[in-house]
């Protein structure tokens, strides 16, 4: 049968997705956080989190749960998104000066987690959205270096490509460990990882 392999795929998928319409999850890549969170134990209770590239939401959904009535969600994204409760939701450019104050005084102070789920609009052609991914992760990390605290977690999804390693050694400058994953719920054919970064050190001092 030689759709089989992709039956088993598209059910793969169908599986993540009708769990997020039964469990309120606004879209299937909620589980990846909660899988990465299984994994790493990145956030507790009483966090105070960014989630940059929040649209359209599910992973402040998942975060709201992890960091309980004591913590705090700010979510940031270029587009809007409908309300969440017990999130606070900044529109803008992640890598704007304004935005970042503005996430530091929503905040009330540096952060003990951030986390991307950031990704470009892709356009098929490899190359060009691996090098805007890598944009994208870069300035992730810079805004690790302006809002996190000493200690604190970052988890940045990336595209597969000749430069990721650079990406990667830039994170391992500022923390330890670090660790390239892929979760379950990311698809199959998806060339997505996730940079699973934890114990800020703070910014290198050829950086600083």
């Amino acid at each position: 049968m030689p759709n089989r392999p992709h039956w088993r795929t598209q059910q793969q998928q169908d599986r993540f997705f009708q769990q997020a319409k039964s469990e309120g999850y606004r879209a299937r890549s909620a589980y990846k956080l909660l899988q990465i969170q299984e994994k790493f134990h990145l956030i507790r209770r009483g966090d105070v989190v960014v989630d940059l590239g929040a649209a359209p939401g599910s992973w402040s959904q998942v975060l709201v749960d992890l960091v309980g009535p004591q913590g705090r969600v700010i979510a940031v994204d270029l587009q809007a998104i409908e309300p969440l409760p017990d999130v606070t939701f900044l529109q803008g450019d992640m890598t704007d000066a304004a935005v970042q104050a503005a996430l530091i005084a929503a905040a009330g102070g540096p952060v003990d987690a951030i986390v991307s789920d950031a990704a470009p609009e892709t356009t098929g052609v490899k190359l060009h959205d691996h090098v805007l991914s890598m944009e994208l992760a870069r300035a992730a990390l810079a805004v690790a270096h302006a809002l996190l605290k000493p200690g604190g977690n970052l988890v940045i999804k990336v595209f597969q490509g000749e430069d990721l390693p650079a990406v990667i050694h830039d994170v391992k400058m500022a923390f330890q460990p670090v660790k390239i994953h892929k979760p379950e719920a990311s698809r199959k054919e998806s060339w997505e990882q996730f940079i699973v970064a934890k114990g800020y050190k703070g910014k290198p001092a050829t950086e600083a």
